[in-house]
């Protein structure tokens, strides 16, 4: 084999091999743009191309599932209409007139991909799509994926229909955090309250396939290729893979979780109430100062090694403070990188002293020094 030759294979094969944050470690991946992210913490794993605009095909539905279970009634009665039928692709099988909950709507979207579900879904909770999609597009931004545009509530090819892995992986996140949504994608079979097409398989393999697995959504079009957000949990950590145009899709979403829980634990880094010290205010009375919130975050062995804590407690702190009232702020560092920021807050009400009753300690402090 000549240096040229062997040069160029090389080369390929550096190129089909994606480095994670872990430099020790390599996965093989076929996709286009992949990431894994973590629940609770938000920390990006491992990521590929993850901020390349891509089509998302049906993981689309993953944001029409939130938006509907956040602004509808799951029990509402929805009639289809004639606009819900027939719609290109995956389908539950609507026909007109008929009535189904919105509940079992949003089963028949998310476990069966149905396109009709969809814009069913989106013409109950706007009157119109071109209202719900503009629920989707502002949710998108809420949320912090401001590289998403969505241009339907199911996913269909269209050329302004696109986002990021990454943007894919908040969107997720924010809807995993929602209880109903997660009981809805961790389900393998549902049974809808209908009088045919009742029942409504997962296509996601994801929970069958792999240990701990439990959500989210697959897509398919031509143009997007197979486009996949897995979800799985083990030692007390959910994680959140997102592959786009994959053609190994599942495979490669099971390779990414296996290095996360291979090589990353949470830890409890601060907790909830946790007591920090007592500071004095108007430079007489005692404060207790506490964290607001548990700080639990993913880390490696070695980066155990490496955190810090940076505490910044507000100046010039005057009376009337009343319990929970934000008092400053601790900032988490690992190998001087930022992580994560926590308030500090008042451990208890501390009200303003009046002219006797600050007499009174003086005179008892004077006494006491007799």
């Amino acid at each position: 084999m000549n240096k040229i030759l062997k040069r160029i294979l090389f080369t390929i094969f550096l190129g089909i091999i994606i480095f994670s944050q872990d430099t020790c470690y390599s996965i093989s991946l076929s996709s286009r743009s992949a990431i894994l992210m973590e629940r609770d913490s938000g920390r990006i794993l491992y990521s590929s191309n993850s901020n390349q605009k891509l089509p998302m095909a049906s993981t689309t539905k993953i944001m029409t599932a939130l938006i509907a279970i956040e602004k509808g009634n799951l029990n509402d009665l929805v009639t289809i209409e004639p606009q819900s039928i027939g719609i290109e692709g995956s389908s539950i099988y609507l026909y007109e007139g008929e009535k189904i909950t919105l509940k079992d709507l949003i089963y028949g979207l998310m476990l069966r991909s149905g396109n009709d579900a969809a814009i069913a879904i989106a013409r109950h909770i706007s009157g119109d799509t071109d209202s719900f999609i503009k629920l989707m597009n502002d949710r998108a931004k809420e949320i912090g994926a401001t590289n998403t545009n969505f241009t339907n509530p199911h996913g269909l090819h269209h050329e302004n229909h696109y986002t990021t892995a990454y943007d894919l992986s908040l969107i997720s996140r924010e809807a995993l955090k929602n209880e109903i949504f997660r009981e809805i994608v961790s389900t393998k079979l549902w049974t809808s309250d209908r009088d045919k097409n009742e029942y409504f398989y997962n296509k996601n393999k994801t929970l069958w396939q792999y240990d701990g697995g439990d959500g989210v959504k697959i897509g398919y079009t031509t143009k997007a290729g197979r486009c996949l957000v897995s979800s799985a949990t083990r030692n007390r950590m959910q994680l959140i893979s997102v592959v786009l145009d994959d053609r190994n899709w599942f495979n490669d979403c099971y390779r990414m979780f296996d290095y996360g829980f291979e090589h990353y634990r949470p830890v409890v880094i601060l907790s909830k109430n946790q007591f920090i010290r007592n500071i004095y205010i108007d430079n007489e009375q005692i404060l207790p100062i506490m964290v607001k919130e548990e700080v639990i975050v993913p880390l490696t062995q070695q980066e155990k090694k490496e955190i810090t804590i940076d505490v910044k407690i507000h100046e010039n702190i005057s009376c009337p403070v009343y319990k929970g009232d934000r008092v400053g702020y601790i900032k988490i560092y690992m190998e001087n990188k930022f992580l994560d920021k926590v308030y500090i807050v008042a451990g208890k009400t501390v009200e303003k002293k009046n002219f006797i009753e600050r007499m009174i300690e003086k005179i008892y402090s004077i006494s006491a020094s007799i």
